[in-house]
């Protein structure tokens, strides 16, 4: 148990890192105590900017030197698995940016391995705790729709094409379903709370060997769900819950700040706004602490099966067919 200020460390100068500091500012006795990047200078100038005491060219070291209580690990999808061994190598709990690992094998391992040594870890999936997507829940647990029949949710920009930046760049972890329809899932599967009966998944691919549009289709007991994830093209972002009763509308679901409740109708019953979070992430960042200090190895929001059963749905949407 934390005594004290929770002490974090980062590990990974990439933008991402920049929105988590600024909501561990909002966040009571917690603090950034380091940042670890391949490149010293980029780590330097990343810690002087978030106004960080350390800095470091190995993220060994600063595990070995800092011992925080807990790592955000905000690096590229590719170098994942690595970094969330070496943080189980040093008993360090940690989030790691979703997803978790690249496909259900690397993280199966990552998961046993915390789980045989009671190490708490998280995949960073801040959309599952945003207090509109948990009003949806709400209206869903409590029937304001009647039964969910159908849920549709797009997620999709148009990445610039270049085999080196890292939504087309394969070695980086790059395509839409690491980056993208991970949303689609996770946020779906929490508002539809029905075992999975069966599921299908395909993908278009990149000359680079990237899949840049996916679409997964998930049949539960009593609906359906289309989920859509896409680097090639501007989608209208958005989810629409389908109920015997009516339907939820959510623009950008995966950082959503409004949702709209409408009777069969058509007729709008209720608007949800949320005009409180100063930054989505300081949610997930408290149930990390949270969780630890309690002495858990995984959150009820992140399971580790959630993360795994997405794991195991990228096995899928990676498979070329011709």
């Amino acid at each position: 148990i934390t005594v004290g200020s929770f002490r974090f460390g980062i590990m990974g100068a990439a933008d991402i890192a920049n929105k988590f500091c600024n909501a561990v500012t909002y966040i009571e006795d917690c603090e950034i105590v380091a940042v670890a990047s391949k490149s010293m200078e980029r780590a330097k100038k990343f810690a002087e900017n978030n106004g960080l005491p350390a800095a470091y060219d190995s993220y060994e070291k600063m595990l070995q030197t800092e011992r925080p209580d807990a790592v955000y690990i905000a690096v590229t999808t590719n170098a994942h698995f690595e970094l969330c061994m070496l943080c189980l190598k040093y008993d360090t709990p940690f989030l790691c940016e979703k997803t978790m690992c690249i496909g259900g094998n690397e993280t199966e391992q990552v998961l046993k391995l915390a789980e045989e040594k009671n190490i708490f870890c998280m995949e960073a999936m801040w959309s599952r705790f945003l207090p509109a997507i948990n009003q949806v829940r709400e209206w869903c647990n409590k029937k304001r729709i009647g039964t969910i029949s159908l849920g549709d949710i797009n997620v999709g920009f148009q990445a610039p094409v270049d085999f080196q930046n890292r939504f087309y760049n394969k070695e980086l972890g790059g395509g839409a379903a690491l980056d993208l329809t991970v949303y689609c899932y996770e946020i779906m599967t929490y508002l539809i709370e029905e075992p999975i009966l069966e599921m299908h998944a395909a993908s278009n691919f990149s000359e680079s060997g990237v899949d840049v549009s996916n679409v997964v289709s998930l049949r539960f007991q009593n609906a359906l769900a289309c989920l859509k994830g896409s680097i090639a093209a501007h989608y209208e972002e958005k989810m629409i819950l389908y109920g015997t009763e009516g339907n939820i509308c959510v623009p950008s679901p995966h950082f959503a700040s409004e949702a709209y409740l409408y009777d069969s109708r058509g007729n709008l019953v209720e608007h949800f706004v949320d005009t409180k979070t100063p930054n989505g992430f300081i949610y997930e960042i408290q149930e990390t602490i949270r969780c630890i200090q309690e002495g858990k190895t995984e959150s009820d929001v992140v399971p580790h099966s959630l993360t795994l059963a997405y794991a195991r749905v990228c096995d899928e949407l990676f498979k070329v067919r011709g």
